[in-house]
Order: structure tokens, then C-alpha cells, then sequence
């Protein structure tokens, strides 16, 4: 951090404002436009004593005569380096906080996965809370060799994603750096949705000779933004409370059920049909076929969408006979979903 020890926050502050600004103008930025933007409260005056020291240690250059100044490579590394170190910091800090609240939820829902099978006499399951992320925050690209590039994806909920990808041409420290600021400025706040074949195909023009590239990293963010739920938990109770209803058990039903019950796969698809359907956290209620699982179609299940915060949402699901008593699983889940909420907001305290 070479280039931070010579710098005093007031430079920091105005040679952040001038690349802000010059990103979202193209245009050189003067002194008073940056007395305007900043909120140091200094004059015009000392914002260019600023700027010519800025210019005279290689972060920003004048383009022209009397015209107002552009970042250099050097200013648009050191803004990219910084960036990365802030959302490095942030992203650290957020996700032990997230992680501690993981830790004390999942307990609680092991026990209520149990409460909800005593109370309604059917079977019962809560997923664990898994991001559910679609905005992108921050990319960087990195050469790893001559052939690799780093790529780092940023997520919203504040999830790093690394991976790196193959590139046919070696890259020059200034055709990368062009690169990071074509994407980011393009991209950030964008969901999966948000990123369609018009921005793809823009991208991959204003990208010219590098279309190969940026082709290759949009396909690893759209991978990232899409939650990864290979490890997702989810926690059953009360499967054996289908012996208590003939029309499911008689046969070989229940042991169908039971076994069904205790596949991953099954539940994980569940899991997944709720958030295709769910917008929110409202209550679904599927009857017989209209759930689409095979062994389900004598079946009515009932599902909500709990939310944790910063993109953290898990499952609840009921799961008893077609005869089931829908006045009193809708009311305990309605409670179950108060109950929650009073708890994970005294949790944020």
C-alpha cells in the first residue's frame, strides 16, 4: 500500500470523486465541479492545489491546456486496488456477523421443525437459510499467467466468488485495467435478469478485441449469482405421523413417503419449486399432482418463504394427507412466520 502512504485522505477523497466522475461523464472534471460533489467544504482554490498535487505524483494528467484533469493508469489502479481492499474489509466483516446468525437460527429451526410436526400431527421440514443473491456488485479481473485470468465476483449479501478462466492472448496491464472499468461500470446493480443479450451484445462491442473475454467472465457471474445449494441443510420431523392416516399408508405408501422424505434430492427440489413460484414469503398451498413429485399425488403440501436479511432465505413445508386440516397448518404457519420474524429482528439488535 505504497501508493496509500503518500496519499492523505483529502487526495484520497478528490482523486475517488474525479474517476467517479469522469466515469459517468467521459469528460475532464475541474475543480469546481469536484467542490460540488465532495463533501470536504473546500473552495475551488484549494481543490486545485490538490488536483496539481495529485497530477504532479502521476494519479491524474491534463489533458489539455486550462482544461480540467483525466485519471492516469496509475490513478485508475489505485482506485481499483481500493476498492477491492473495501469490499475485501466489508465482505469479512459482514460474513462473520451472517455466519454467527446462521449458527444461533439453524438450532432454533431444528426445534421448530419438531413443533410444527407435534402441532399439526403431519410431516414437517425447515430448509436452513441459503443465499438467494441476483445483483452483482463488483467484478475484477487479475493475470494469474500468461494464459488464466483471476475473476473476482462480488455478489449481493456481500459473497466473493473466484474462479478462473482461460484466455487465448496475453493482456496488457492497460487493456485490463479497461477492462475491470468497461465491466464495472456497465454491470454493478445488474441482476441475472437485468444482464440480457443487448447488454451482453454492447459489452462485447464496446470490448472489441477482448469480446472473447468478456464472454467468457459474464457466463462465470451468471454462475455466481445463481445460488449455489449443494450443501444446503434441511431439517424433517414427524415423517412416521403418516401411519396415522390410511389413505397414505396403506400399502406400501408410507414406506414410499418415508423414503421419499429422507432423499436430499427431493427435498432440494421442493425447496427449489417454492422459490421458482415465490416472490415473497407468502404461504403456497400444492394439492395432490399440483406439486409434481412423483409418490406425492395423495399428498397436500403447504410452504413459506422465511427471510433472514441480506439475501438470506430458507423453506418451511408441511406435508400430510389431501384431507389435511388446511385451517389449522395455515394458522400455525402464519404464527410460525410472526414468531420468526419477532426473533430474527430482535437477533439484528
Amino acid at each position: 500500500m505504497k501508493d496509500k502512504d503518500q496519499l492523505d485522505e483529502r487526495k484520497i477523497t478528490i482523486l475517488k470523486a474525479i474517476i467517479k466522475t469522469y466515469l459517468e461523464t467521459g469528460e475532464p472534471v475541474g475543480s469546481r465541479t469536484i467542490s460540488k460533489y465532495t463533501d470536504l467544504n473546500l473552495s475551488s482554490a484549494t481543490i486545485r492545489n490538490e488536483m496539481s498535487d495529485l497530477e504532479e505524483l502521476g494519479y491524474i494528467v491534463q489533458p489539455h491546456t486550462s482544461a480540467g484533469r483525466i485519471p492516469s493508469d496509475r490513478g485508475y489502479r489505485f482506485y481499483v486496488d481500493q476498492i477491492m481492499l473495501e469490499k475485501e474489509e466489508e465482505v469479512t466483516e459482514i460474513k462473520d456477523l451472517m455466519l454467527k446468525r446462521v449458527d444461533r437460527v439453524e438450532g432454533m429451526l431444528r426445534q421448530m421443525a419438531k413443533l410444527l410436526a407435534q402441532n399439526t400431527n403431519y410431516a414437517a421440514m425447515i430448509s436452513a437459510p441459503q443465499y438467494h443473491l441476483n445483483k452483482l456488485k463488483f467484478i475484477q479481473l487479475s493475470k494469474v499467467d500468461e494464459g488464466k485470468l483471476l475473476v473476482v465476483i462480488v455478489i449481493e449479501g456481500n459473497i466473493i466468488k473466484n474462479t478462473i478462466i482461460p484466455i487465448d492472448k496475453v493482456l496488457e496491464e492497460e487493456e485490463l485495467l479497461n477492462l475491470n472499468i468497461l465491466l464495472n461500470s456497465a454491470l454493478i446493480g445488474l441482476s441475472i435478469e437485468e444482464i440480457n443479450l443487448e447488454v451482453i451484445s454492447r459489452l462485447k462491442v464496446q470490448a472489441g478485441p477482448h469480446s472473447e473475454v468478456v464472454d467468457r467472465v459474464l457466463t462465470e457471474v451468471a454462475a455466481a449469482i445463481r445460488a449455489d445449494d449443494e450443501d444446503l441443510q434441511i431439517y424433517t420431523s414427524g415423517a412416521t405421523n403418516i401411519f396415522k392416516y390410511p389413505e397414505i399408508s396403506e400399502g406400501d405408501k408410507a414406506s414410499r413417503l418415508i423414503s421419499t422424505l429422507e432423499q436430499k434430492e427431493f427435498l432440494q427440489e421442493l425447496v427449489d419449486d417454492v422459490n421458482d413460484t415465490e416472490a415473497n414469503s407468502g404461504i403456497q398451498v400444492y394439492i395432490g399432482d399440483e406439486a409434481k413429485f412423483k409418490n406425492m399425488k395423495d399428498c397436500s403440501i403447504v410452504t413459506a418463504n422465511y427471510e433472514l436479511g441480506e439475501g438470506l432465505r430458507g423453506t418451511i413445508g408441511i406435508i400430510g394427507p389431501k384431507r389435511m386440516d388446511y385451517e389449522k397448518v395455515l394458522s400455525t404457519l402464519r404464527n410460525l412466520m410472526t414468531q420468526l420474524d419477532v426473533i430474527l429482528k430482535k437477533d439484528e439488535r
